[in-house]
């Protein structure tokens, strides 16, 4: 592992980067001017970059909000969304065609449906009472804890629906607060015997998906590929079970744990003690993305 101090150190050795965004590109409010600096820079010497997010907006959806936060479409290639997996493998019937959409109705973007399928299934928003499975996108308070949706759950359960998360992760920080994501209820789902599916990372069909997005512009091979991120459980788990290099961000959701101070470097021995504990196995490791 190689504490470095700006991607320009290292950039030079990859064709591409696959780019986390809450964390590392924004905060949730804003952008991370460094983050967005570094990311034109390095496409203005012609390397690519794909944005691979859980979020479970569509594609589209997440460059519009990109444009709120301060983020210009010079900084990156291409975007790849947990949720347009999902919406894929939705509309491919995988928890079958009445569904309750658990989540914010800001996600109703989700429910339509992918220009790339030529014969969608129909899906239908029902109450749980009437659905087949379940989509989740989200907490429909992200303050909340998820065991207030233990009744809703446990009947969902008892009926053997199935759970579609569009969005593994389990907290994000929008700007200084921390709310809860889908992830954390398909985890709760999962601990009560119920049967959860993901799509964004650490799993591989947002990967899959990530690479069908380069591969429209460029053919690079998986060794030359730099995936960056913050999250232990979805960002770094997901860059090591597809055998990709990383550069972690500390001062991310780990920044307290690896003494991380805003703008700054991580403290070298908290960080190897933390590293250890969560399981992550960085190639290299930066305060924040800059």
């Amino acid at each position: 592992m190689q504490i470095v101090t700006a991607l320009s150190q290292i950039s030079d050795r990859y064709e591409a980067l696959f780019v986390d965004l809450w964390g590392c590109v924004h905060d949730g409010v804003r952008a991370i001017p460094g983050a967005v600096e570094a990311l034109t820079a390095y496409r203005d010497k012609g390397g690519k970059v794909i944005l691979v997010t859980n979020s479970p907006r569509p594609r589209a959806g997440v460059a519009r909000q990109l444009v709120g936060f301060g983020v210009p479409e010079t900084a990156y290639d291409d975007i790849a969304t947990s949720g347009d997996s999902a919406r894929l493998a939705m509309f491919d019937g995988i928890v079958g065609r009445r569904v309750w959409h658990l989540g914010p109705p800001h996600d109703a973007g989700f429910f339509e449906p992918p220009s790339i399928l030529s014969d969608p299934a129909p899906i239908e928003r029902v109450s749980l009472d009437q659905a087949e499975g379940i989509v989740c996108t989200g907490p429909f308070d992200p303050s909340a804890d998820p065991g207030t949706l233990r009744p809703e759950l446990l009947a969902a359960k008892t009926r053997g629906m199935k759970l579609l998360c569009a969005n593994p992760d389990i907290v994000v920080d929008r700007g200084e607060v921390r709310e809860w994501c889908a992830g954390a209820i398909a985890a709760l789902y999962t601990e009560m015997g119920g049967e959860s599916l993901y799509f964004g990372k650490p799993h591989p069909p947002i990967y899959d998906l990530a690479r069908r997005r380069l591969a429209r512009i460029a053919d690079i091979p998986d060794h030359a590929i730099l995936a960056i991120g913050d999250g232990p459980a979805t960002d770094a788990a997901g860059a090591m079970g597809e055998d990709l290099d990383l550069l972690f961000i500390s001062g991310g959701l780990g920044a307290a744990e690896t003494g991380t101070v805003r703008g700054g470097d991580p403290d070298p021995g908290k960080l190897d003690r933390w590293l250890g504990e969560v399981g992550i196995e960085a190639t290299y490791v930066i305060g924040t993305l800059r």
